[in-house]
């Protein structure tokens, strides 16, 4: 049974254009199965929209016009058998493919025999959890796994597809955030490749920022240019992703700024061809403290102020102009509460949202493999909001290192406090938890990121607002 894998990519209940997708696959490759991911409205995203009626008839109608095209392949989509005009389904997941058993199923058993088993779950990427994924399948069946390439909100479904035969050797593997078609052959082995860490999340926040600018009208994207490593790795992600000449880079430097946040932005923006301007905060800030503040205070509200009128800027020609403006806030930042709302905060998107600042350095650092696209001066600086004199992000917060740990073992490991106590201290360590807590009013009205860890902020760690443990 010549059978092809097609990973293909999907639009969240686009009907119309994943009928297109799928029909074109058929008709173009030669085959006995051709194997589809899910396309229902559950497994593409649609959440509450199970329960439309409008999309539930759209949903049956794409099997049937499919159906209706009488192809003599097998299709087989997720779970829904298509073949000689006729749409199947199987209450106990086995169906009958030409003289061949094949077992569909959400969920991996190996107590299952069969022909042929077809792992079918529309699967989010998080980062450095694929070999393990890969290993944790020890079949005696020849098998499949089928994953969409698609957006879906803050998850983003990889692709990155796999076969096994029955001796669980590998014997096709597929690529990340890239549709593809092949045929599996069960008697060929193939060496496994192993997902890199930084190259997998570069392919897959920039084909975030792509898909989401293709399915909500945005032709162009701004964001503020602080000269800060957060802006510059967010700013190259973006001229990959749409194009440089789409991507309008604002650098808004106040009287704490210091030469760098504007020169480093400049030879950034000259080596990833983007446009930029320079708007200065000062007079605004200025005309805002002598007309209605009355006293400089030097206080967090006018930290808060100038970050709140650096986002009316960009808001401004976001507005103005149609373009996407893109948050740039880290996970560390996000975890402490180390942003302002409806400042630095704002944004219709975030692209780093879920990368430790640990990680971004790591990003940008494999950005400037090859040559140097990010300015050294941007990655050797000290972090900082550059909100007050001589002002440094670890003034406030542990060194990144420890602080990153910290997160990680806390939110993303599930670790108890008294184990991570004994690594940094149970001072230190209370009082980072405490401001996780404590910062989740703030979370509660960030703008949609792109999810890269299973325990992220974005999808996948749910703290109340109002408690007293913390």
């Amino acid at each position: 049974m010549k059978t092809i894998l097609a990973q293909v990519k999907y639009k969240p209940c686009d009907f119309e254009f994943n009928y297109k997708q799928i029909v074109e696959q058929i008709e173009k490759n030669h085959c006995d199965l051709i194997i589809f991911p899910e396309c229902n409205i559950e497994s593409l995203g649609g959440k509450d929209l199970i329960y439309d009626d409008i999309s539930q008839k759209l949903q049956t109608e794409l099997y049937q016009k499919i159906a209706a095209n009488n192809y003599s392949k097998a299709v087989l989509i997720g779970d829904v058998l298509i073949h000689n005009g006729e749409v199947a389904f199987s209450d106990d997941g086995f169906f009958v493919i030409y003289g061949k058993t094949v077992y569909v199923d959400e969920l991996y058993r190996d107590d299952v025999i069969c022909d042929l088993y077809v792992l079918a779950k529309n699967k989010y990427f998080v980062m450095n959890s694929y070999k393990d994924f890969v290993e944790s399948i020890t079949t005696t069946n020849n098998f499949i796994y089928i994953n969409a390439v698609m957006m879906a909100d803050e998850n983003i479904y990889a692709g990155t597809s796999f076969a096994k035969n029955k001796d669980n050797e590998l014997v096709l593997q597929m690529p990340v955030c890239k549709e593809e078609s092949l045929i599996v052959d069960f008697n060929t082995p193939v060496e496994f490749k192993e997902l890199q860490t930084e190259d997998s999340i570069y392919k897959v926040t920039t084909f975030a920022l792509k898909e989401y600018c293709e399915n909500t009208g945005f032709n162009k994207v701004i964001l503020g240019l602080s000269g800060g490593i957060d802006s510059a790795v967010t700013a190259v992600l973006a001229a990959d992703a749409i194009g440089a000449e789409n991507v309008l880079g604002i650098m808004m430097p106040s009287m704490y700024s210091s030469e760098g946040s504007v020169t480093d932005s400049v030879a950034l923006a000259q080596k990833i061809g983007i446009k930029t301007e320079k708007h200065s905060i000062t007079p605004l800030f200025d005309n805002f403290m002598e007309k209605i503040a009355h006293e400089l205070k030097g206080d967090l509200a006018e930290e808060n102020l100038q970050a709140r009128l650096r986002a009316l800027i960009l808001m401004f020609f976001s507005n103005r102009d149609n373009r996407l403006l893109l948050s740039t806030g880290n996970k560390s930042e996000i975890a402490m509460g180390f942003g302002t709302l409806y400042g630095d905060m704002a944004g219709g998107l975030n692209l780093i949202a879920d990368l430790t600042k640990t990680n971004v350095y790591k990003l940008a650092n494999y950005i400037n493999r090859n040559e140097e696209i990010i300015p050294v001066n941007i990655i050797n600086k000290a972090p900082s909001a550059e909100l007050h004199p001589g002002q440094k992000d670890q003034d406030r917060l542990p060194e990144y290192e420890i602080l990153d740990d910290i997160i990680e073992m806390y939110i993303e490991q599930n670790q108890p406090i008294e184990e991570i106590s004994k690594k940094y201290g149970r001072l230190l360590v209370l009082d980072t938890i405490k401001k996780i807590y404590r910062s989740q009013f703030k979370r509660k009205q960030a703008c949609l990121g792109v999810r890269l860890t299973e325990k992220s902020f974005l999808n996948g760690v749910n703290l109340p607002v109002i408690q007293k443990v913390y």
